[in-house]
């Protein structure tokens, strides 16, 4: 149950002209509730100027509020979780797809009201999922610190005809993987990129994480489902004309040059995610991936 929620902040899909409509009826609906709202700066651009309207970048936002709600898709929900995730908050978030539903993002426009009126009552349900925290090492020094909901992917180079990694969980050495990549995928990631390179699905509320070669030059590196207690560890053995990258759920990234090393381990802050309580996992699982349709 969430507590008592005074203040809310509100994201949108950067220039999704199709929410403004949207976005002015829940500055009134809050409004009329005696609830505080605060835009997304590059959100309240969307709506009609306002002498009253608060607004603020993502990192201020979700340092004020009690909550947040974005309206866009799963891409707009990572930007927002990764911001949550980098100031230590422990704020819910309420998805709203401007399609059909999102993996994240499962409350469709129709449940907009129900849902925000249940979270603002306390009547909603909270998942706690699991976030990574990602480092990268440079020389043994650190180079940058991200937290990611879905994956840490490391891929190679557009001129680059496969990387080879070493990869270590805790201390123990588990293999070398000639690939385009690898991904360290959370169990709320598992339906992300890891899905789409053939890893498996796995419930969110596991306590796990999933290492997944992206296109391996040998069939038998396979994913492997491992628990969390231990860090990932990952260094790519580049060559002269090599390339690679590394990526925190496809929102920052840069360029790896050789003997760096990047570390994914569970963070320490869960990612509260309010969901409508009108369907299960599993029922988002069947329409989204369209399971016993022919």
């Amino acid at each position: 149950m969430t507590p008592p929620i005074a203040r809310v902040g509100v994201v949108a899909k950067s220039h999704l002209r199709a929410a403004t409509p949207h976005l002015v009826e829940i500055e009134r609906w809050l409004e009329g509730r005696g609830v505080a709202a605060l835009f997304e700066t590059a959100t309240a651009a969307l709506m009609p100027p306002s002498t009253t309207r608060r607004s603020a970048d993502k990192a201020a936002l979700v340092a004020e509020v009690d909550m947040v709600v974005v309206l866009g898709g799963d891409g707009t929900l990572l930007s927002v979780a990764d911001a949550i995730g980098a100031a230590g908050s422990g704020i819910p978030m309420l998805g709203v797809n401007f399609g059909s539903l999102g993996f994240l993002t499962e409350v469709t426009l129709p449940e907009l009201y129900p849902s925000l009126d249940a979270a603002l009552g306390g009547r909603a349900p909270v998942e706690d999922r699991m976030m990574l925290q990602a480092t990268a090492l440079r020389g043994g020094e650190m180079l940058s610190e991200h937290i990611a909901l879905n994956d840490v992917v490391v891929t190679k180079g557009a001129h680059s005809r496969m990387i080879e990694l070493s990869v270590w969980v805790g201390d123990e050495f588990v293999t070398r993987v000639k690939a385009d990549g690898l991904i360290v995928a959370t169990p709320t990631g598992s339906t992300a990129y890891n899905l789409a390179a053939g890893g498996p699905i796995v419930q969110p509320n596991m306590d796990a994480l999933i290492l997944t070669p992206i296109a391996p030059h040998t069939l038998t590196n396979r994913p492997i489902v491992i628990p969390c207690a231990s860090p990932v560890r990952m260094q790519p053995r580049l060559e002269d004309r090599d390339e690679a990258f590394v990526t925190f759920d496809g929102q920052a990234g840069f360029q790896l040059q050789a003997g760096d090393e990047i570390r994914a381990c569970r963070a320490e802050r869960m990612l509260r995610l309010i969901r409508p309580s009108t369907r299960s996992y599993f029922e988002v699982l069947r329409e989204k991936l369209k399971w016993g349709e022919r």
